[in-house]
């Protein structure tokens, strides 16, 4: 098991001593059952009252989580004959990107998302799911692809943001992103976002225009990350804490202000603690909206997609 967050340590101190009495009981033969359903006791009030009052940095810190499940985890489990396409017929492929053909229930559809690796290996081949401008090309050739067969597109989300190297300066990055904006815009065929984890400014958004915006319990969509406000705003990236309350940036506040369609409910203390019941709580949430979207013709579609983006945001004369 992984490290606990810091939060959650008190939580592990007592599930420790649950496990220290348990081992007594079968070494020494004492009984002690009383003492561990006390306990027992004490750990469920702890999670109900701990996790029932997450703020907003304790699930940005959730949503980073090395143990939650990635993009192809939801993949392999929720899709079936998954076919991967690779390369933007422009410069090369981009593995933080994956992305291809893919059954969901007998729909079949186009699915791709940010991919991140959970060693040093695997985030060095996915590029910490940061997308390089090859990334978004290759996402936006498979819509194009997926509208051209009247497919549906699911994407998911999970990334601190794009890649802000010189090569990806290089080959415009920003052109990249924005240009995927224009395009998703008029693509007329269904497009379901999902925010899985983190979902970092431009580098989310770049695949998340779309119909319908899910975003699991303790994920968090942002212009900028909470590090990056502190730094501008106090000079101070230790003041992460503050940033993040002050953006507003979780997932029932998303849900409130009408930028997320629902906010998808993950196992006690977060979608690592148990990924098979993250991965149903997700396969139902896309078999509801699907079913829906699939069912709209593409005129409405258009005209839907274009009345949401139109109502962000609210001002005052």
């Amino acid at each position: 098991m992984s490290k606990p967050l810091k939060f959650e340590e008190p939580i592990f101190e007592l599930r420790e001593q649950i496990l220290s009495l348990r081992e007594k009981e079968e070494i020494k033969g004492i009984n002690l059952s009383d003492e561990s359903k006390s306990l027992e006791k004490k750990v469920k009030n702890l999670e109900e009252e701990v996790y029932n009052n997450l703020t907003s940095w304790q699930r940005v810190q959730i949503a980073r989580h090395i143990d939650r499940p990635f993009t192809l985890d939801y993949i392999s489990y929720l899709f079936e004959d998954f076919y991967e396409i690779h390369g933007d017929r422009h410069i090369g492929d981009d593995m933080a990107m994956p992305g291809g053909f893919a059954l969901f229930r007998g729909i079949k559809v186009v699915v791709l998302g940010h991919q991140k690796g959970r060693n040093t290996k695997e985030n060095i081949e996915r590029n910490f799911g940061s997308g390089h401008p090859e990334g978004y090309r290759k996402a936006l050739r498979l819509m194009k692809l997926a509208e051209k067969f009247q497919l549906p597109v699911i994407s998911f989300i999970d990334t601190p943001g794009a890649f802000p190297g010189i090569g990806a300066e290089q080959r415009n990055i920003s052109e990249a992103i924005a240009f995927n904006l224009k395009e998703m815009m008029t693509l007329n065929i269904p497009i379901l976002n999902i925010v899985i984890g983190e979902g970092g400014s431009g580098g989310a958004l770049g695949i998340g225009v779309g119909d319908r915006l899910l975003i699991m319990e303790n994920a968090y969509y942002s212009v900028i990350s909470p590090e990056g406000c502190a730094t501008i705003l106090w000079k101070d990236s230790l003041q992460a804490d503050k940033a993040a309350e002050a953006l507003k940036l979780s997932a029932e506040n998303l849900k409130n202000t009408g930028l997320a369609n629902e906010v998808i409910k993950e196992p006690q203390g977060g979608a690592h603690r148990n990924h098979i019941e993250a991965f149903e709580y997700v396969g139902e949430a896309i078999a509801r909206h699907l079913n829906k979207l699939i069912k709209i013709s593409p005129k409405t579609l258009l005209k839907n997609r274009y009345q949401r983006f139109r109502s962000y945001g609210e001002w005052v004369e």
